[in-house]
């Protein structure tokens, strides 16, 4: 007889693989790096505008252009992965070249020197980035792989809520002292360099194993298929209604948040976003993924709508949490889409390509961001992300049609 209820689910618990080690260390290496440049993310646009000068403007621009650099990095450094079939030297590359980075924002005398390193930072997050995603699909059993994206995703966003809480304990114990925080940041990037050497396997891409390197041209495209262009499609669209979390930022401090608080805004978020983003993952290996992207993009229209109309502090960490929410269910599940329609030996490139379309966007997206927050303020850069949500939530009606992505 046919074990049922209770018995029969712990049985199905017992039997699901356990998620891979190296799975475990790119979580932790994520986390790190996170602790790291969270540090200095949380208080760059309060040094940029207060310190050196800068428009909002300015901020959207760094910002757009760091964010889009490392997306279009990801294209080439996916490409290698899957040429030489071996994911560990990129990502290696990358977390190195995150960490040298860092004391460079310690430095900077001008906006101009703050892109460069910012540019810098970036450039080593999408070395690392499609390879990074890639050795996680290649290592983890496709019954269990939202979980894996889910816990990666948790652990870096630990890092990411840990990072500005260090950040504000540092600016207490420095007297608002940013650029000495900058310096403090290198330790973690140290640490994450070492967890890559320590606690990474590589293993070698599917086409690699069969001895044939997969160029990427034109015509390999094809190979890709409707079903992974819908999935970029959905991402840029994403993309467009999530503009940068610094936007987040500057609307707390002008809603009365204390410079050194400021960092409080990336904790909220990110908190929210780490207790999601496993849980979310799981789901995700059960539920059709439209139910958990719609379910995201509501999180996000509510948070554009609070974030544009109710005023004060409670409402704008209201709308940050909510933002939190929104990625949890979400940036995990669109990893998972792009590995299910890529064919094994064009994963790398088919994460490549993803970020490059998401990354372009979030340059469109930053700088208009920027521009409507300089002509109208808040409340226009807030109504424009809700709007793009709406449009998102569309899109992803439409491209169901019925059936699951």
């Amino acid at each position: 007889m046919q074990a049922s209820g209770p018995g029969r689910h712990a049985s199905a618990l017992a039997d699901r693989p356990a998620i891979p080690r190296t799975v475990w260390a790119l979580g932790l290496v994520s986390m790190f790096m996170d602790i790291s440049s969270e540090m200095i993310h949380a208080l760059l646009p309060l040094f940029l505008t207060g310190t050196l000068g800068a428009s909002v403007a300015m901020v959207g621009l760094i910002e757009g252009i760091g964010e889009s650099t490392a997306q279009v990095v990801k294209v080439f450094s996916g490409y290698l992965s899957d040429r030489f079939g071996r994911r560990k030297p990129l990502i290696l590359f990358g977390y190195g070249l995150g960490a040298a980075s860092k004391p460079f924002f310690a430095l900077a005398g001008a906006p101009g020197m703050v892109l460069a390193a910012r540019f810098a930072d970036r450039v080593g997050k999408g070395m690392r980035g499609a390879p990074r995603d890639a050795l996680v699909a290649d290592v983890t059993p496709a019954e269990i792989r939202g979980r894996a994206y889910g816990l990666r995703q948790a652990l870096d966003t630990v890092g990411a809520f840990v990072g500005p809480l260090l950040a504000i304990a540092f600016m207490a114990l420095f007297a608002d002292d940013m650029r000495t925080v900058f310096w403090i940041a290198l330790v973690p990037g140290i640490l994450a360099v070492l967890c890559v050497v320590a606690g990474v396997e590589d293993r070698a891409a599917g086409v690699a194993e069969g001895g044939r390197p997969p160029p990427v041209r034109f015509k390999d495209l094809r190979h890709l298929g409707r079903p992974f262009w819908g999935v970029v499609a959905i991402g840029v669209v994403f993309t467009l209604a999530r503009f940068s979390e610094a936007f987040l930022v500057l609307k707390a401090h002008d809603e009365g948040l204390p410079l050194v608080l400021a960092p409080l805004v990336l904790v909220a978020m990110n908190v929210v976003y780490s207790l999601g983003a496993y849980p979310a993952g799981a789901w995700s290996d059960q539920a059709p993924p439209e139910r958990l992207l719609l379910g995201g993009l509501a999180l996000l229209l509510a948070a554009d709508v609070i974030l544009a109309f109710v005023p004060g502090l409670p409402g704008a960490f209201l709308g940050i949490a909510l933002w939190g929410g929104h990625m949890a269910l979400t940036q995990g599940l669109l990893a998972k889409l792009v590995a299910e329609h890529a064919p094994t030996a064009l994963r790398g490139s088919a994460f490549g390509l993803f970020n490059l379309a998401t990354g372009l966007a979030t340059l469109a997206a930053s700088l208009a961001a920027g521009l409507l927050w300089d002509a109208g303020g808040a409340q226009a850069t807030f109504i424009a992300g809700a709007v793009f949500a709406f449009l998102a939530s569309a899109l992803v009606i439409a491209s169901a049609g019925g059936r699951q992505l």
